[in-house]
């Protein structure tokens, strides 16, 4: 299945809007971008050998681990992948579906969740 560009950053956007309300403020120094694939860096970087099985990464510091006394950070960053994505849905429907869970999943780490508690809440 295959998305247009502009309609899968529609999608990543709406999964993100659907974020209650009070946790926006948290979100506003993240950028959200979409890429084809993770780069061979990126996979050595996450031990990844087959760069086909991440469908996004959460790069930055979640916020329970933040100090007041932090400064000179680089902002967080969201990647969603979006060939790895279509790759593996057979359909729109499961396209979006797919989409919005990675993406909260990512956002996920943002709020300080690893992987288990990912899991437990649906977006493993």
């Amino acid at each position: 299945m295959r998305m247009s560009d502009d309609e899968f950053e529609l999608v990543v956007d709406e999964a993100i809007q659907s974020i209650p309300e009070g946790f926006h403020h948290y979100l506003q120094e993240i950028a959200v971008d979409i890429e084809e694939i993770p780069d061979a860096d990126t996979c050595r970087e996450m031990g990844i050998r087959d760069p086909r099985s991440l469908l996004g990464l959460y790069r930055g510091t979640p916020l329970t681990q933040r100090h007041v006394e932090d400064s000179g950070r680089y902002p967080d960053r969201i990647v969603i992948y979006k060939r790895n994505i279509e790759r593996m849905c057979k359909d729109r429907r499961r396209m979006i579906d797919q989409i919005r869970k990675t993406v909260l999943h990512e956002v996920g780490h943002h709020f300080g969740l690893d992987e288990r508690q990912l899991r437990e809440l649906g977006y493993g």
